[in-house]
């Protein structure tokens, strides 16, 4: 299973300088690297003196580049389903619309590159895959997704199951169901829907710094340094691991002076300069390394007392809010959900406190 790696940090603070300088050491090393960008402008084409294709390219030996365009994989994506409803259905629906007449909405640009990040992984054919987003906003809400999705499906599955509008809709879109899938189908299937499918392997994945993990980068800026701090909180929010902090542009002896990221390893990054990648690539630190990051929640039931991890966030910046079987923490831009053991299940939050970078929430 190939590792994913991403950078997250303030525009113009050297995320694609660093991703390229990254694929361009692990390749050197023997690594299968795949580069995606899911950048719109010529900034790749400018800083690899080539331009980027919307299909894997090979760099240098080991390099492969890709350019995500969100109306191609939707067309794609598209084309796939109808060849699945023509396949299951004896009269397809949607055979008269074809991809190219679709626009894309708000939000399918991460929803369309996760799921080819998920493609490129499952591939077998790589090693690492570097994701370069159009911001670190844009890539939080992208590995996210799993998170949401499960809670919607979730939530909405109640009120299907338990409405009038879903006993009704049943018996109508049960032998559709059952035929696409070739298997029964019932109502209280909908129950273990989430138990095991494709947006829980996400929240996993997530889950293991082995299998996905996160780099800061900010430079000597406050602003970068600050939302540098910002980006790594939301990263929990959403179940990424941050695995170290690189400083880009910047000298060894300024690393300590200013910079305060807790427990995370900083790395500093001279400038680039001309074509010369070699300095960077030096600098760069051992993404292939085994370390594990913190914990995002540790639960302990016989103190009943829970920890999350929730750096660069003041108290004041976190909204806590509790329901019988669970929390949900909101910090920034993003909402988490925290699921209760039935042990703590119906117990009333007492005090929530931040130590060390997490919140302690005492039930």
């Amino acid at each position: 299973m190939a590792l994913i790696l991403t950078f997250l940090g303030k525009s113009a603070s050297g995320c694609s300088t660093v991703a390229i300088a990254t694929a361009k050491k692990l390749a050197a090393s023997g690594s299968r690297v795949l580069l995606v960008s899911q950048d719109s402008t010529p900034s790749f084409d400018a800083l690899l003196n080539m331009p980027a294709q919307s299909f894997p390219t090979e760099i240098e030996p080991n390099f492969e580049l890709v350019n995500l365009k969100s109306s191609q994989l939707l067309s794609e994506i598209w084309t796939e389903f109808k060849d699945l409803e023509a396949k299951y259905l004896k009269f397809p629906t949607f055979k008269s619309i074809y991809g190219q007449e679709l626009g894309i909405l708000p939000g399918m640009d991460e929803a369309l590159a996760l799921n080819a990040l998920r493609k490129y992984q499952e591939g077998g054919t790589y090693d690492v895959i570097i994701y370069d987003g159009n911001n670190t906003f844009h890539t939080l809400r992208m590995f996210g997704i799993p998170g949401i999705l499960n809670w919607y499906l979730e939530r909405f599955r109640q009120i299907f199951t338990e409405s009038d509008l879903g006993k009704t809709l049943v018996p109508l879109i049960q032998p559709l169901i059952s035929t696409i899938l070739n298997t029964s189908w019932t109502l209280d299937d909908l129950d273990k829907v989430s138990s095991d499918n494709i947006l829980q392997e996400g929240n996993v994945a997530l889950k293991d710094s082995n299998r996905v993990a996160a780099y800061l980068i900010t430079t000597e800026d406050k602003a970068a340094i600050a939302t540098a701090k910002y980006f790594w909180g939301g990263a929990y929010q959403v179940g990424l691991s941050v695995k170290g902090v690189i400083i880009n542009q910047s000298s060894e002896l300024s690393v300590g002076k200013y910079f305060d990221f807790g427990q995370l390893e900083s790395f500093s990054l001279p400038k680039k300069v001309g074509n010369n990648w070699k300095p960077l690539i030096e600098a760069l630190p051992d993404f292939l390394d085994k370390s594990s990051t913190p914990l995002s929640i540790n639960i302990d039931t016989a103190t009943s007392q829970i920890k999350i991890f929730l750096p660069g966030f003041e108290k004041k910046q976190v909204k806590l809010t509790q329901s019988v079987s669970e929390l949900t923490i909101e910090a920034g831009d993003q909402r988490r959900k925290i699921y209760l053991p039935n042990s703590l299940t119906g117990k009333v939050v007492k005090s929530a406190k931040f130590r060390n970078n997490y919140l302690v929430v005492s039930l």
